[in-house]
């Protein structure tokens, strides 16, 4: 296990610097990293040589001798010669947060889809950095930071590197051009659509699951869940069946962090389309974290960032089995929940029906000619009542506004 120092540049316009070190540590964790200590400092700027002061890097030179530790982490993105400066005079591996969260996504990535995408966004954060670095990447040979392309660093110049973005963009370009294409399918069946999103470990696989198991649905088995910082990044499709025949895709997204790498966010867009495309957004938050506000804040400044606008948004308060003390939540259309425990489970499962399906209660008479049209409606609308006449087939029927289109003239 590699023991690490963290490292912090306080220029007092961040609100959320103690909260940025504490998820930092958390980041170090996932990627098994042992934590010795922090440092910190505040400045109103970078200094040009090691990003903090020169003082405070010999105190950080101390620290690390003192605690034998052999990686050292900075809460912000670092300069190619940040990094060089830093490796020369501390004698140990220097990351920075970017580095720490894109080795993350590539231990986690499985599909070819995921780990393409985080291999382009590594090769574009390593494109500004192969110049001049080979002495600190010398350094990365193993370890975290070295998942991926990072190995590969000292026989790179820039202009292999521009090739492998190229081939990643176009490999990238053909699987896009498939998950549209299905996409456009599942628009032109009119099947709504539900997307998962949130901040990373709020509890979406958790909820995914809670929800395909109180459901009629088509797929049984379970997606990934764990308590753990980006435990999932591929996207996952599930069709749920309600029991009045309603049905909608539910899919389960990347989550998102404070500090989350533009190029990584880049990469991931296509991955994303599914929070664009969909018909509802269940907003899923962890009601046990005390910062859950900033974490809202954070991911809808993300969504957006990537062009999320006008489309209906339950917010899920999850983790209320956490709580000895619930508290009051004033949004609207908000619901509290606890994915782990399936409390509230039925209940927003009713709230994505209502969001999804605004039903008109109607009597039709339907002649035995058109049966296929009963045919119709037994398969895709909740039937309450059926008598057969002698004219035809009279029922009463809740009916999506599709249907109340569609068969307006057997309407009483």
């Amino acid at each position: 296990m590699e023991k690490a120092i963290l490292v912090g540049l306080d220029l007092g316009n961040d609100e959320f610097f103690q909260e940025n070190l504490e998820e930092l540590r958390s980041l170090a964790l996932a990627c098994n990293i042992e934590v010795l200590d922090e440092i910190t400092q505040k400045k109103s700027v970078p200094t040009p040589n090691f990003y903090i002061g020169e003082g405070r890097a010999d105190d950080l030179k101390d620290l690390i001798e003192e605690l034998d530790a052999n990686v050292v982490i900075f809460d912000d993105e670092l300069s190619p010669s940040h990094i060089r400066n830093l490796e020369e005079k501390l004698k140990v591996k220097v990351i920075d947060r970017t580095v720490l969260i894109l080795d993350i996504f590539a231990r986690r990535a499985k599909t070819k889809e995921a780990i393409l995408q985080v291999l382009l966004a590594q090769s574009i954060y390593m494109l500004p950095r192969v110049i001049g670095m080979n002495k600190s990447l010398s350094r990365q040979r193993s370890g975290t930071g070295s998942k991926g392309p990072g190995e590969q660093q000292l026989e790179l110049d820039r202009r292999l590197l521009r090739e492998k973005i190229s081939q990643y963009k176009r490999e990238l370009k053909e699987l896009v051009k498939v998950r549209r294409n299905q996409r456009g399918k599942r628009n032109k069946s009119l099947i709504k659509t539900v997307a998962l999103t949130g901040y990373t470990n709020s509890g979406k696989s958790t909820l995914m699951n809670a929800i395909i198991k109180e459901t009629d649905s088509l797929h049984k088995y379970e997606t990934l869940s764990k308590d753990m910082l980006f435990a999932t990044l591929e996207t996952k499709t599930k069709k749920i069946v309600l029991s009045n025949n309603h049905d909608f895709l539910l899919t389960d997204t990347v989550g998102f962090i404070r500090k989350l790498p533009h190029d990584l966010i880049e990469a991931f867009k296509s991955t994303l389309e599914e929070i664009k495309e969909a018909s509802l957004i269940l907003h899923v938050v962890d009601l046990a974290n005390p910062n859950y506000e900033h974490q809202i804040q954070t991911v809808e400044d993300i969504l957006s960032d990537i062009g999320v606008k006008d489309i209906p948004i339950i917010y899920v308060f999850n983790k209320i089995d956490l709580l000895s003390e619930v508290p009051i939540i004033s949004r609207d259309n908000a619901i509290l929940i606890s994915a782990e425990s399936k409390t509230n489970i039925n209940k927003l499962i009713d709230l994505i029906n209502l969001n999804l399906y605004k039903t008109h209660t109607v009597k039709m008479l339907i002649p035995f000619a058109d049966s296929a049209i009963y045919s119709d409606l037994k398969e895709n609308t909740n039937i309450i009542k059926t008598n057969y006449l002698e004219n035809g087939i009279e029922i009463e029927a809740n009916i999506s506004d599709y249907f109340y289109h569609k068969y307006h003239n057997f309407i009483n």
